[in-house]
């Protein structure tokens, strides 16, 4: 049974990382940066603009909680989700299936719940450029496994590029 679990799992995963995308009539992908600044861009119209494969269903769970928790979102599906990653200078280490940008220019990377983002709005944290919440842990919204969690960490990018624990997250809520 575990081991289902576990071949399950990891379909899932690569299926939002590496699945062939389909694209909604209005919802067209990004084409690809010509430089990395491409992408810096701050939305203005919504809280939050999502960055997304158009085949990750986790993803688009996330965007969901997302919504229910308050923030407007818009999602573009580029074809180059490294790239996004690379101009807002998210070490590989730190990164996920999808990336958040705020109104404020604050990025969020991963499955991070909604009330840590709103505290950390909340908050400001000097010298902050955002969270990010790695890989892809089961029970993280998105990411949702009826009762299985397992707890994670959420981490504070600085700009100079270091990180430290933003908060740890022991269970679901």
């Amino acid at each position: 049974m575990k081991s289902l679990f576990v071949i399950m799992l990891l379909l899932g995963v690569l299926s939002c990382s590496k699945g062939v995308e389909t694209q909604p009539v209005d919802e067209a992908p990004v084409p690809m940066a010509a430089n990395s600044g491409d992408f810096q861009q701050a939305p203005t119209d919504v809280d939050l603009l999502v960055y997304k494969s158009a085949s990750c269903g986790c993803c688009a769970d996330w965007v969901a909680h997302m919504q229910e928790a308050g923030f407007t979102s818009k999602v573009e599906h580029p074809e180059d989700l490294v790239a996004v990653k690379q101009s807002w200078n998210i070490s590989s280490e730190y990164q996920s299936c999808h990336t958040a940008v705020s109104r404020q220019g604050y990025i969020f990377e991963g499955h991070i719940p909604a009330y840590v983002i709103q505290r950390f709005l909340a908050e400001k944290p000097a010298n902050a450029m955002g969270l990010a919440v790695a890989g892809m842990p089961i029970g993280s919204p998105g990411m949702e496994m009826g009762d299985k969690f397992e707890p994670y960490d959420v981490r504070l990018l600085r700009k100079d590029g270091k990180t430290e624990l933003f908060t740890r997250i022991t269970k679901p809520r």
